[in-house]
């Protein structure tokens, strides 16, 4: 379990909240698997630590389907622009089941966030896992911008 000592377990109780309220939100005729996800910003001069979500978008075509994580992100940057910086996401789904974000998600969190920014998701228990992206995507990649 990481130790996520900037986040209040008042911000973290209304990230999984703000999650799960997406989550009733998703498209999901084919599986089912009803996921939310829900990021919070780093505040600066241009957000306040703003709070986005987004929900799962399936498709007949598998392959084109959306992911909670990446419909968030993509909320977020509409919403607040692309130098936006992630401090914090939770992942949840309406299934009881597990849910971690796939390895696309992982890498796609990375883009707007540090590899200290903290994650949290459902284990196969059931209970919430509180770790961090470095520890879900060990060998990231990374462009430096020049």
């Amino acid at each position: 379990m990481a130790q996520n000592a900037a986040l209040t377990p008042s911000e973290i109780a209304a990230l999984h909240q703000r999650a799960i309220q997406a989550a009733h939100n998703s498209y999901s005729p084919y599986s089912h698997f009803r996921v939310g996800a829900a990021i919070l910003l780093h505040p600066d001069e241009s957000q306040d630590g703003a709070m986005v979500a987004g929900a799962n978008v399936e498709n007949a075509s598998y392959r084109l389907t959306s992911c909670a994580e990446q419909a968030a992100i993509a909320a977020a940057v509409t919403l607040h622009g692309p130098a936006l910086r992630i401090r914090a996401v939770a992942i949840v789904n309406l299934n009881g089941a597990a849910c971690a974000p796939c390895g696309a998600c992982r890498q796609t969190l990375l883009e707007f966030s540090t590899p200290e920014t903290a994650v949290f998701y459902p284990s196969t228990a059931g209970e919430i896992v509180s770790t961090t992206l470095a520890a879900l995507l060990p060998a990231a990649f990374r462009l430096t911008p020049e």
